[in-house]
């Protein structure tokens, strides 16, 4: 666990890793509670009609023993298990007990369409999968595409070939031997979100747990402390909602909130949150703007919230410490190398717009990737992780050429380069830019994203927004700005001014969107982000087209 002493500087200087030769992350979130306090709420299951079932570690401890029986059957040391389930009891045993088979678990969001689920399941050639009824529809469809995949196992029942769960189990016996895994023994194969290029698999070994708990720690401004209790809406799929809250907090001991929201709402977010007595949280930027925007005055006593995976802005924060009586703290990672980096309200205040402190264990810093040395002190750069590191990815799932590429010789280390850009603040904090591509080029000025748009949604009529570089003959590219508005909104020429105005009397004057355009919808990944990608090409499509790019 994560020390808290007086200042961030002093808690990293004492933080040291403890990585047992040894490990397996279903025994160590499962197994050692079982044996400890079986009684212990672990699970605290909510359907879609809002009825709560409570499993305990017992409980979990028997149904993953019974599941891992049945598994070894068809499965071996190794070998790909999909999990295309929604937050529920039975994904958290899945996940548990592939762990102690020894297999690698692979994580599936149950809105993938075909295509993604065909590219996933084929290119790590996955020998079962265990899904629901509509999951056992789909992929039922793809088997003839699928020559590595044997068996589908549905928590619904049996349907579209697939053998009832509860059958699959039934009978097993409640004890089982684990496998003993290494730390470096593969566990998880993750795919990206595909912003910049079609999904690669992240293999993740069993210490990826271990090398996740002091971000997680530091974010929830040192968790655990008693009476926590933690949930998210992000799905378990994602490395967010799997290693970041679930995995973490049955480690600790502390109860998850599983929930499968028919359709996520402010409503319903803060409704769960006060009626399962939720005190920490996980809210993607996402969630958290859509509760700010839909139920301004909502109410919900936390200890603690965390938010990643999109810069929060002032207006956020404030917002936050008004609706939770907290600070939000944000963190940074991603799928590759995740919660390397973290603010924490407990420590120091927070900065708004700067993402946080490298967490303590992870040595992150702002690289010159051309020159191969630090940058100063406000120079823009890559931001980069020293390896080795615990919680770092093993390598690209059959991808040896992108795993290469990943990491760059630096004074004489190895760093992994996470293609995001950022400077190192004189607070000794890191302030995220935006991804090497999403940088704009404008007049010589170089322009993260994320400012801008965190500006764009201050505006009244704003209600989403997304900020590219659109071609320009003259400044190289300009300010774009694609902006979803708000009910009771018409996209005018006026509006469009206005907007424009909004941002320029906040920010620099070069900063200020010269194209504002008005979508329908944002294109969006599965995990709530922005694919800056199709912006760019709408952008270039436009330009390509003759149209005049700047509305001022």
């Amino acid at each position: 666990m994560l020390r808290r002493q007086a200042t961030i500087e002093e808690t990293t200087a004492r933080f040291t890793w403890d990585i047992p030769a040894f490990f397996n992350i279903g025994v160590d979130v499962c197994d050692k509670h079982a044996e400890t306090r079986p009684e212990a709420l672990a699970i605290c299951d909510v359907d879609q009609t809002g009825a709560v079932t409570d499993y305990s570690f017992g409980d979990l401890y028997r149904m993953s023993n019974q599941l891992a029986h049945a598994l070894s059957a068809h499965c071996a040391v190794g070998d790909r298990i999909a999990v295309c389930l929604s937050q529920r009891v039975e994904t958290a045993v899945a996940h548990i007990a592939i762990a102690k088979i020894g297999a690698i678990a692979l994580p599936l969001f149950t809105l993938f369409g075909p295509d993604a689920l065909r590219h996933r399941l084929a290119d790590s050639a996955a020998r079962l999968v265990i899904t629901d009824a509509a999951g056992a529809k789909v992929i039922r469809q793809l088997v003839p595409q699928l020559p590595a995949l044997e068996l589908i196992v549905c928590v619904d029942g049996a349907s579209d070939g697939a053998l009832d769960y509860a059958a699959f189990c039934g009978g097993q016996p409640a004890v089982f031997d684990p496998v003993q895994t290494t730390a470096d023994t593969p566990a998880l194969l993750i795919y990206t979100s595909g912003t910049t290029g079609p999904p690669k698999g992240a293999l993740h070994a069993h210490r990826v747990l271990l090398g996740h708990l002091p971000g997680v720690e530091m974010s929830h401004d040192f968790f655990p402390q008693p009476g926590d209790k933690i949930w998210t809406p992000a799905d378990w799929a994602w490395i967010g909602g799997l290693l970041d809250v679930l995995m973490p907090a049955l480690h600790h001991g502390v109860p998850v909130v599983a929930c499968r929201f028919r359709k996520f709402t402010a409503e319903a977010a803060f409704d769960l949150i006060n009626r399962t007595g939720v005190r920490n949280a996980f809210l993607p930027p996402s969630a958290l703007k859509m509760m700010r925007r839909d139920m301004p005055g909502g109410r919900a006593a936390m200890r603690s919230v965390a938010s990643g995976g999109e810069t929060l802005g002032a207006a956020l924060i404030d917002w936050g410490r008004d609706a939770f009586g907290v600070t939000i703290n944000e963190f940074y990672g991603q799928t590759e190398c995740n919660m390397v980096v973290s603010s924490c309200a407990a420590l120091a205040p927070a900065e708004p717009g700067v993402m946080g402190f490298a967490v303590p264990g992870h040595d992150v810093a702002v690289i010159d990737t051309e020159k191969r040395a630090s940058c100063a002190v406000g120079e823009e750069g890559a931001i980069a992780v020293r390896a080795p590191d615990p919680v770092m990815f093993l390598g690209y799932w059959n991808n040896a050429t992108a795993t290469e590429a990943k990491f760059l010789r630096v004074g004489g280390a190895d760093w992994l380069v996470t293609g995001d850009r950022g400077c190192l603040t004189a607070s000794g904090r890191i302030r995220f830019v935006g991804r090497d591509d999403d940088v704009i080029n404008s007049g010589g000025y170089r322009i993260g994203p994320a400012e801008i748009e965190d500006c764009l949604l201050t505006h009244p009529a704003v209600r989403m927004a997304g900020v590219v570089g659109m071609p320009d003959p003259t400044r190289g590219e300009i300010v774009a700005a694609y902006i979803v508005l708000g009910d009771g909104h018409v996209g005018t020429e006026t509006l469009a001014a206005d907007i424009a105005r909004h941002v320029k009397s906040r920010l620099a004057a070069y900063e200020f969107p010269r194209a504002v355009r008005f979508v329908s919808e944002m294109p969006m990944t599965t995990t709530g982000k922005i694919i800056r990608s199709a912006l760019r090409e709408m952008a270039r499509r436009e330009v390509a087209g003759g149209k005049l790019p700047p509305n001022q």
